[in-house]
Formats: structure tokens, sequence, C-alpha cells
């Protein structure tokens, strides 16, 4: 072979090998190699990672649909999530977090996350509830006021063939009371107030129960005088809950400014699971022998549950 014929062939070699696996200085002088697909390869037996984009979805709203903006996109009964995390763990060990909390960015509520070759647990957790703590030593998190949240634990095994690519449908993991009082509010209530004898604040997101438990923590809600004098306002509290039923009791009161108590009522055994709503409604104020009566609303059951 001519010297000519010798200097294109291995011309041609060096630009194969470039084809395969096309390196930046930055990467490759941080011992970092990344290919076309934005995947990093990290040589020197470190285990490869491959580039992952994850589109959360839900049962979020029955209106939603794929918009250019995320407002609206993590949306349920109206009302935007307004965080997000994601919780990478491998082999039984959290290696890396995620936390979102602009409900405008163009990435909210579809996280970017690089995974190293194997098996993963990958949390999702949107919500709108306020007062977070994370705890991932206990793997829970835990809020001051809870709302409308969702949660998937999301199995994946990561090779270098894999979809980069994922759907991810995450479920809602609370309960809702609704109180609807029949008669007319009282025209010095100032507070409704509702008492669980048990309420939980908190979600193990691994395990895929409530917890934080709580024993006879009021909720106070204040009534604005617009919904004086009105019947069948409606007021609801949210909690963490379990996919199959169980029950606490429920202590409820209206009270004037100065805290005095104008009627108060209880009821034993309610009934509660996730993704459902649990309705009672009767009179408050104008009688203390009115019967509350019972109904379990599913209308979330029954207009979130469909697929996209």
């Amino acid at each position: 072979m001519k010297a000519t014929g010798k200097i294109l062939f291995l011309l041609a070699v060096l630009l194969c090998v470039a084809c395969e696996k096309p390196i930046t200085p930055d990467a490759e002088a941080s011992g970092t190699v990344t290919d076309e697909n934005g995947d990093k390869v990290i040589p020197e037996g470190t285990q490869n990672t491959k580039k992952f984009t994850f589109t959360m979805k839900g049962d979020f709203s029955d209106t939603w649909k794929p918009v250019t903006r995320a407002v609206g996109y993590l949306q349920a009964d109206g009302r935007d999530m307004t965080d997000v995390w994601v919780l990478d763990n491998q082999g039984g060990v959290l290696v890396q977090q995620l936390h979102q909390t602009d409900n405008t960015a163009d990435d909210f509520g579809k996280p970017v996350l690089q995974l190293a070759y194997g098996s993963h647990h990958v949390y999702f957790i949107a919500t709108r509830s306020t007062g977070a703590v994370l705890d991932t030593g206990t793997h829970t998190i835990t809020f001051t006021k809870v709302y409308d949240t969702f949660w998937k634990d999301y199995e994946v095994e990561v090779k270098n063939t894999s979809n980069g690519n994922r759907a991810v449908t995450l479920n809602r993991v609370i309960t809702k009371l609704r109180l609807k009082f029949t008669d007319a509010i009282s025209a010095d209530a100032a507070t409704f107030n509702i008492t669980p004898s048990k309420w939980y604040y908190g979600w193990d997101y691994v395990a895929g129960v409530p917890t934080d438990a709580r024993t006879s923590q009021e909720v106070s809600i204040t009534i604005p005088d617009t919904e004086k004098g009105k019947t069948d306002v409606m007021v609801n509290i949210f909690g963490f809950s379990t996919a199959e039923q169980w029950a606490t009791g429920i202590a409820f009161n209206s009270k004037r400014t100065d805290s005095s108590v104008i009627r108060q009522a209880t009821i034993e055994h309610v009934p509660f699971k996730a993704n459902r709503i649990t309705e009672y409604s009767g009179r408050l104020f104008t009688t203390d022998d009115e019967q509350v009566t019972l109904s379990l609303n599913s209308d979330w059951n029954e207009t979130y549950n469909g697929t996209w």
C-alpha cells in the first residue's frame, strides 16, 4: 500500500471512532465521556450512566393534555402543583435527588436524570402541600398543611439499550374530608374547627404508606363574611391515606371571635381511603339534635382513573 493510501486508511479509522463516541475537552479532562445521545460514560471501572427524561402524568385533571408551557400541566381540581421531588434509589441507597419548585418552568414535571446502569427505584412526589420537611434517612416527607399530593414508585432497569424517554403515572395518595352545612351560617361565626381523632400529615415514599399520624390536632378554617347567612357552605381538609379503607372519629364546631363555641358535633367511625372524598352533611347552627348524614363522594375515582 502506498503512503498516501495508508494515511487515508488511518484517517478513516479515526473518523469512525470519533463518530461512535465524540467527547468534549471538559469531559475528557474530568474523565467523563459524553456520547452523541448525551449519555455519560465514565471510564476507570465506574458504572456508566444513561440520560432519562421523565414526563410525569396521572390523575391530575380530567381535562389534562400535553401543553408547551408547564402552567396547568400538573393540575388537579383547578389548582397547580407547586413542588416536585424526584429521588433515585439504587441498591437501597439514595444516590441523587431533585426538587422542582418553579411550576412556570418548562421542565417542571419533566425532570431529567442521569441514571447509572442497573436496577433503580425512582420515587416521584408532586404536591401543593406546604411546609415540607424531607427526611431521606427515614424516607419520609411531612407537611405543615396537607393539600392534593401524588406519588409513584417507578422501577426501572438501566442499560445501554434502555429507552431514555419515560412517561410516569402518579397516583393520588391523599383523602379529603368535606363537611357541608345545610343550615345558614350564623352571623357571629368566625371559624369552623375540625379535629380528627387521627390524621396523617406525612408520606413514606419508599413503603408507600401514610406517616406522621397526629392525634386530635385541630384544623381551623376562617369563615369569610361573604359566607355568613348562606346555606350549603362546604369546608374541606386533606390528609394522607392508604388505598385500603380505614376509619377515625371526627369532632367539629364553629366558634366566635372570642373562641367561644357556638355549636359542636362528633361523628364516630368516619371511613376514608386514598383518592376519595368523604362527605358529611347536616345542620350545625339551628339545632343540637339534627342528625348528620353520610355520603361517600367518589368523583375523584370516577373522574381521574382514566388512562391518557
